[in-house]
């Protein structure tokens, strides 16, 4: 395995020379936008108690599990702008040298940034979905000023469209990631320590596959010694820019 900032070449050269390329991300790319990560030293689950999106907790304490939800993935997030990563990410896909993106965050920042095929593997806050009916309402749609939000039409409890803790990845987006890693002959991985089931799987799907492992990551992962071929330690903003700034 390769290890070294001047790596950034060889990965430019990778990534241009690859006929399909999947990015994967996780927390990591969006702590320079302001997102703490969930786990680890001051984590947002080091501070707040995650059982309350437990998914058997949230269907019988609707409203003490959204109180959090709402300071959290609402007031929190939503206040979050795309960093450079993010615009770097987006202006490879632009330019035909990434294929799709894989992301573990629920942030919206991708699609903020300007990427259009984006594979929100744990979901979304920007939709909510009625636990009644089941039917589906944009977040601009819903006022979350009182608690639980209600479905306009049927006034079932609506829930947000991300996977709480006790909840399967859905069937589709989870068998378009692994069939994504599967085609990848170049993945580059971005921010994540791979320590999420079953998430973590897709970059060792990508693997066995026969596809080359590029990692941005501040620290070593659980993929670094495993599978990654080169390691582009650093800032994601800073690294992706110039990785960009390489591929042209």
């Amino acid at each position: 395995m390769e290890m070294a900032g001047e790596n950034i070449t060889k990965a430019a050269d990778i990534i241009k020379n690859s006929r399909y390329t999947v990015v994967f991300t996780g927390a990591g790319i969006s702590v320079e936008s302001g997102i703490p990560p969930f786990r680890g030293p001051g984590g947002l689950w080091s501070k707040y108690d995650p059982a309350l999106i437990e998914i058997n907790y949230f269907y019988n304490n609707p409203k003490s599990s959204w109180e959090m939800i709402k300071k959290l993935f609402y007031i929190f997030l939503e206040k979050a702008k795309p960093n450079a990563a993010h615009y770097a990410i987006a202006d490879l896909e632009k330019k035909g040298y990434a294929q799709s993106i894989i992301t573990q965050n629920i942030d919206n920042l991708h699609q903020a940034a300007g990427s259009n095929n984006v594979y929100e593997y744990h979901g979304t806050t920007k939709k909510l979905r009625c636990i009644g009916c089941l039917k589906e309402f944009s977040r601009e749609e819903i006022n979350l000023e009182e608690l639980p939000p209600k479905c306009p039409l049927c006034k079932g409890v609506l829930k947000p469209e991300f996977v709480f803790f006790g909840e399967p990845i859905p069937h589709e987006v989870n068998r378009i990631s692994f069939d994504e890693a599967r085609k990848a002959e170049v993945m580059l991985i971005v921010g994540t320590t791979g320590e999420i089931m079953p998430a973590s799987l897709i970059p060792y799907t990508a693997k066995d596959s026969g596809c080359e492992i590029i990692e941005v990551n501040i620290s070593k992962s659980s993929y670094t010694d495993k599978i990654t071929d080169i390691l582009l330690p650093g800032r994601a903003s800073e690294i992706l820019a110039e990785l960009a700034d390489n591929i042209k």
